[in-house]
């Protein structure tokens, strides 16, 4: 497509209408997500669903308890159970604001009546900005104001100063500036800018999760408060504590396995898949190497007063999800030689400190958190591998391949100004200019400005040719890319409505390349 003004001119209305399909479905391509990666998502929204739900079953007995202990000691529960109450009730009215929120970015992507369990459009950019981005009602400012106050008010029901920063840093809204930005970044806009529908509900979930942990911490030291030497625990569960069910390949999973109301001088053993646990502190860990939903079982055993041992099920799951790259060119996937190409490259998950990337034919450099590409052969292509340093090990997470194409020709203009002193570029017939402000011209400039490209090209020569009153024509030569004398004494005897032209167009691009480009007409008024 790239070529002078003459192959655009040649082409037909509808020849030209079928490159510019080309051209859009070119960009979609480059932004198009792997379905796969979106299922995977619903793998994990599924996943964090259920813990959720396990954590919330949690939770309410823990509640129960507490009330119990109220019911039978008012005195001596009374103000724990009071802080109970509303812990439970702000855990409730945040959980329910991101629940609706969820509703809405399901609402927003697939219409009126869309359950953010089964989305149709997972891949949908702009479902989640509307909501939570649209400055009119600047709901996502309130998520994380809400957020703000609930971290603040459970931190100052653990005492523990380990626990109380394990709390504040899992519900902190605070983000790292992005280097090259102007001002601060907001943690909703970090978090659900230019977001697929999938991955902002998934999040949005595992914001729910972190909630249900904080208040179960909080819960636990309630309890604790009180003084149970006098009430007899008559029932023991074993719960999964996952880190995070969602697992990149090549990671690590990390579990802890606990007993509610465990006597701390008696451990259980714990037995998995029928193999016991050897980490005596109850972690579970492993290096995850299927990709995929996985489940896993087991039991706790442990020795009671009387000599007998007690036994506790338990189960869970957990998620691997392929490695994933996004690598987004700015000038769609074609990469032009000779001049500096802007690449954003990111992995969800992985900080952009974590990541290197690598490119064939040309140069690949970081510039703060982007990327900028200089490829050296035309016609070949170039390809951009990632990879990412997970748990202190480095992994190839993802490549593209780019087509390498040379600059297209320039255009040729007169730089000059307008009646109100603004720079304008004249590149021609039919548009016509005043005598006074060719006069004022120093001279001609070539440049590719498509909405695109936006490079300038230095004019080596040039030419113009005027008609005497005869029809010969008598050309004159340029100064380089500046009107030479001869050429500013024709202008001066030109008259109105008269019209000369500039040949033999000369000029230099970014890429070393002289190039001839077409001739343009000058038409005075």
């Amino acid at each position: 497509m790239a070529g002078g003004g003459n192959n655009v001119a040649r082409m037909s209305p509808r020849q030209r209408m079928i490159n510019l399909m080309y051209i859009v479905l070119t960009a979609m391509l480059a932004l198009n997500v792997s379905s796969d990666v979106l299922n995977g998502f619903s793998q994990v929204q599924d996943s964090l669903d259920r813990t959720n739900g396990n954590l919330s079953t949690k939770n309410d007995i823990q509640f129960q308890y507490l009330a119990q202990l109220y019911d039978k000691n008012p005195a001596k529960a009374g103000p724990w159970y009071e802080k109970g109450t509303d812990l439970h009730k702000r855990t409730g009215s945040l959980y329910s604001l991101i629940e609706q929120i969820k509703n809405d970015i399901a609402v927003e992507a697939d219409g009126k009546g869309a359950d953010y369990n089964h989305l149709d459009n997972l891949d949908n950019l702009d479902a989640a900005p509307a909501v939570l981005l649209d400055p009119t009602t600047n709901r996502g400012r309130e998520l994380r104001e809400a957020i703000d106050g609930y971290r603040s008010y459970v931190a100052s029901l653990i005492p523990d100063s380990v626990k109380r920063n394990v709390i504040n840093e899992m519900l902190s809204t605070k983000v790292r500036n992005t280097p090259g930005t102007v001002g601060p970044t907001k943690w909703e806009e970090k978090l659900f800018d230019n977001m697929p529908a999938i991955a902002a509900v998934t999040m949005l979930t595992k914001l729910q999760n972190d909630i249900s942990q904080a208040e179960s911490e909080a819960l636990t030291n309630l309890i604790t408060n009180v003084d149970i030497g006098d009430v007899r625990v008559n029932e023991l569960n074993a719960y999964v504590l996952p880190n995070s069910n969602m697992v990149m390949r090549g990671g690590k999973y990390s579990a802890q396995i606990v007993l509610a109301a465990i006597d701390t001088t008696m451990r259980p053993e714990i037995f998995i898949n029928g193999q016991k646990l050897t980490n005596p502190d109850g972690r579970y860990e492993f290096i995850a190497s299927q990709v995929g939903a996985h489940d896993y079982s087991g039991y706790l055993e442990v020795k009671k007063g009387d000599g007998t041992v007690d036994r506790h099920e338990f189960s869970s799951q957990y998620n691997v999800i392929e490695p994933m790259a996004t690598i987004s060119p700015t000038m769609m996937n074609v990469l032009y030689a000779g001049i500096d190409n802007p690449i954003s490259i990111s992995v969800p998950g992985v900080p952009m400190t974590a990541l290197n990337a690598t490119m064939t034919n040309g140069s690949l450099t970081r510039s703060g958190d982007h990327w900028v590409a200089r490829p050296t052969k035309v016609g070949d292509n170039a390809q951009i591998s990632v990879s990412a340093n997970v748990d202190g090990h480095s992994q190839t997470v993802g490549s593209m391949t780019f087509r390498i194409r040379k600059l297209p020709d320039p255009t040729a203009y007169i730089a000059m100004k307008d009646a109100s002193g603004n720079p304008v570029s004249y590149k021609g017939s039919p548009k016509r200019i005043s005598k006074a402000a060719l006069m004022a011209a120093e001279g001609l400039q070539a440049s590719v400005d498509d909405g695109i490209l936006d490079v300038a090209y230095t004019v080596v020569s040039f030419s113009t040719v005027f008609f005497d009153s005869m029809g010969n024509a008598i050309p004159e030569v340029s100064d380089g890319s500046r009107f030479s004398s001869r050429q500013k004494e024709q202008f001066r005897r030109l008259k109105s409505g008269k019209s000369f032209f500039i040949s033999n167009v000369k000029a230099k691009g970014p890429d070393g390349i002289t190039r001839d480009i077409s001739p343009m007409e000058v038409a005075l008024n």
